[in-house]
């Protein structure tokens, strides 16, 4: 069997090989390697080594990357990832189960919120945002910042009571960009926007990063903004801002949504069908679209994103109503919900143990077909 036949993604076991899953012809040596080396010495591939091996290697989120950028447990074994020289994540419960988190620390190893913690702005002058990655490219599961709990790790969302999955419409496969916030952003629901007419959805707002990288879940990275769509979401405004990751080889020949139409033709158009058509498949109306569904422009992006980062300071300075958010922080020194590094702790503390992932459902891999 050709070695592409037996790559996958995370959503499968190595010993699950009636279902191959094929990569990119992107992906990354690392990637490559980790597979070769979990496939060697398990010749045949026989159930029952598979199983027995199972229990001594760490979940492939982990295998997924080396030193420096993971260190993979710590002595009371949970799961530690290094983002970039200033975040690091670690993982807490079973992934794919309800009880699964991602906290974030800062370069001190201190626990922060990234909705609050981590700064807007990369570089101010230039205008280059941090973005927190919730759900990688070509991955299902609807991981996303917890605005409502304390220290707002990342955490599955939930559709009638069970994990919830993005449904895959046909000829799409998950999201099909990085997808994640900007911290310190927050569209308020209690503004309603002079250009859509409809209120903001309570969330921070949120990206897609259109660079070649494949993500990891919780990355911290930079990005620059060259647009954003206008999705009225059952009756709320949800920007979608698509933006360039600045560390991509490409960053430098985009600057404006015109640049994505040119470089990239076709993405802007398939990600007006995704946004429009994902809800389809759990029995609601496709979604609709201010401005007839056409992208805004990157000045109109940041002052966009700018305004919600306004809105933002008013909430964490507790100069509007929080409702059911948590602002519980750890760097804001002025804000009334900052705490102590040791409150932020037992945060982390009361959380379940790191353990080994639950297998995802066969369904999430099934394909759904619409007339356009």
């Amino acid at each position: 069997m050709p070695i592409f036949d037996v790559i996958r993604t995370s959503n499968h076991k190595v010993n699950d090989i009636q279902k191959p899953v094929v990569w990119p012809l992107n992906i990354s040596y690392r990637r490559l390697a980790v597979t070769c080396r979990r496939l060697s010495g398990n010749s045949g591939l026989n159930s029952a080594h598979a199983n027995s091996s199972q229990s001594q290697r760490l979940p492939v989120s982990q295998e997924l990357l080396s030193p420096p950028e993971v260190e993979h447990t710590d002595h009371s074994g949970r799961a530690l990832h290094r983002t970039d020289m200033s975040f690091a994540i670690e993982e807490r419960g079973k992934p794919n189960t309800q009880e699964y988190r991602v906290f974030f620390k800062n370069s001190e190893g201190k626990y922060i919120s990234p909705f609050h913690d981590i700064p807007i702005y990369a570089n101010e002058a230039e205008n280059i945002f941090h973005a927190v990655v919730e759900v990688p490219r070509w991955t299902n599961a609807k991981m996303e910042i917890a605005t409502k709990d304390p220290l707002n790790p990342l955490k599955q969302d939930l559709k009638k009571g069970n994990l919830r999955y993005v449904a895959n419409v046909f000829p799409h496969k998950g999201y099909i960009w990085n997808y994640g916030a900007i911290p310190q952003t927050w569209e308020d629901p209690n503004h309603k926007d002079s250009d859509t007419g409809c209120c903001g959805d309570n969330d921070p707002i949120d990206i897609c990063d259109i660079g070649n990288k494949v993500c990891s879940r919780g990355e911290i990275i930079k990005v620059k903004v060259l647009g954003t769509l206008a999705l009225i979401d059952e009756g709320e405004t949800d920007w979608k801002v698509i933006v360039i990751n600045t560390e991509d080889p490409e960053a430098g020949d985009f600057n404006n949504i015109d640049d994505v139409r040119r470089l990239k033709p076709g993405y802007l158009g398939e990600t007006v069908d995704w946004f429009k058509r994902y809800k389809v498949p759990d029995g609601k109306p496709e979604n609709q679209f201010a401005f007839n569904g056409e992208f805004k422009d990157s000045d109109f992006a940041i002052q966009t994103v700018k305004s919600t980062h306004e809105f933002w300071k008013a909430l964490i300075s507790q100069k509007t109503n929080a409702g059911e958010l948590n602002c519980m922080n750890t760097s804001v020194s002025d804000s009334p919900f900052c705490c102590s590094d040791g409150d932020a702790q037992a945060v982390v503390n009361s959380a379940s143990a790191f353990g080994a992932e639950d297998p995802i459902p066969s369904s999430v891999d099934k394909w759904f077909y619409y007339e356009k």
